[in-house]
């Protein structure tokens, strides 16, 4: 992972990499994440798990992210003689692009104002420097 902005403009990024990039998501998370764009229904952590080949409880820490980066949806199931289990699915993929470009805005909003601060406090330091090197 490139560490300045300047690296990752340089990098050949795929689209997949805004989950990591934006979100800060893992491998892990973005299997997770195609596993279920890729299935017919709704699966379950197990069914994730699965698909993924991982232990259940490593499965859900990524469905976990992923819920709250608002890639994915749960629903609730609930059985006819009483209980309840979760099924998960992807938020639709026009949801999610809105989403990213409504963080992406705010983001270049907030370093539109730290560029104008960085630029008030040494604005003067220039014609100070100069000024004293003559």
């Amino acid at each position: 992972m490139a560490n300045s902005m300047a690296e990752q403009l340089q990098q050949d990024m795929k689209c997949e990499g805004l989950l990591e990039c934006i979100h800060g998501l893992k491998q892990l998370d973005k299997e997770c994440f195609r596993a279920m764009v890729e299935a017919d229904e709704p699966l379950t952590i197990d069914d994730v798990a699965e698909r993924v080949d991982r232990e259940r409880s490593t499965a859900y820490r990524s469905i976990q992210r992923l819920l709250q980066s608002g890639f994915i949806q749960k629903e609730q199931i609930n059985y006819d003689q009483g209980g309840y289990y979760h099924v998960y699915y992807p938020t639709d993929p026009e949801q999610i692009a809105d989403d990213m470009q409504r963080m992406l805005n705010d983001w270049y909003a907030k370093m539109g104002q730290l560029i104008q601060e960085f630029e008030d406090k040494y604005e003067g330091v220039e014609e100070t420097t100069v000024s004293a090197e003559r």
